[in-house]
């Protein structure tokens, strides 16, 4: 009799089976470095029910240097090694720009050239600490040319942590966000965690990612994917089932 009142784990019938936010094109940024680590980390996505892979190299001015071109090039050849490894999943190129002064310029370039996903989907990140001072000029600059900015783990900007003002101003600009699932479990740290418990629970969230960088990360999403709040999480409209 005892066994008819346990409680039984809420089951989704629109699971996440596709991750937009990671670091597995090797040796290009702080992620992977070797085709290697790559085809693990692919492994064991796929072995948790993951069907698809965007993966979002860092382009970043003075520190990852990276052109677009040269990632396509990378990413093609990581993909026929996972297929030549039995691979299924999928594994599709974006990028997680960095909003500098170099970034801010090329948005205007009707010429210039980005890695997107989805609808047109463009991966944006900024300072930590500090809101950009052409924050609002690139959102404006990417909405005109048909590019639909996501503004990555906005639960880790300090400047946005006390500024309610400015996230729904980002809200109003139709700026998507998109939450790393570790924060969830604190892995950041106790304010991140807290804070992306708010953007859950004010609904706030587009886009789930891992930002996953390392076998570490991945542990921890699994670890991460128990908690309550991925059940929240689970329940809002994510724009991840689209793709």
């Amino acid at each position: 009799m005892l066994g008819l009142f346990k409680k039984t784990k809420k089951k989704h019938s629109q699971p996440i089976s596709v991750d937009v936010h990671s670091h597995l094109i090797p040796g290009v940024d702080d992620g992977v470095q070797s085709f290697n680590d790559s085809l693990d980390l692919l492994k064991k996505f796929s072995s948790a029910g993951y069907q698809k892979v965007i993966t979002t190299p860092h382009i970043m001015q003075d520190f990852y240097d990276n052109e677009e071109d040269e990632l396509r090039a990378i990413h093609e050849d990581l993909t026929r090694k996972a297929s030549a490894h039995g691979l299924t999943i999928k594994i599709e190129l974006a990028a997680e720009y960095y909003l500098d002064e170099r970034l801010n310029e090329r948005i205007s370039d009707s010429k210039a050239d980005f890695l997107t996903f989805g609808s047109s989907y463009l991966l944006f990140e900024t300072s930590f600490m500090n809101q950009p001072f052409y924050l609002k000029e690139f959102i404006f600059n990417a909405k005109s040319r048909g590019l639909n900015p996501v503004l990555a783990h906005p639960e880790r900007y300090m400047y946005l942590h006390n500024n309610i003002t400015l996230l729904e101003e980002l809200m109003e600009r139709v700026v998507l966000l998109q939450l790393n699932t570790n924060s969830l479990l604190g892995y950041y740290s106790k304010q991140v965690k807290k804070f992306s418990q708010k953007l859950v629970d004010q609904k706030m969230i587009s886009f789930v990612g891992s930002d996953c960088h390392n076998l570490l990360h991945f542990e921890t999403l699994l670890k991460s994917r128990e908690t309550s709040y991925y059940e929240k999480l689970l329940d809002l409209p994510l724009l991840n089932r689209t793709l």
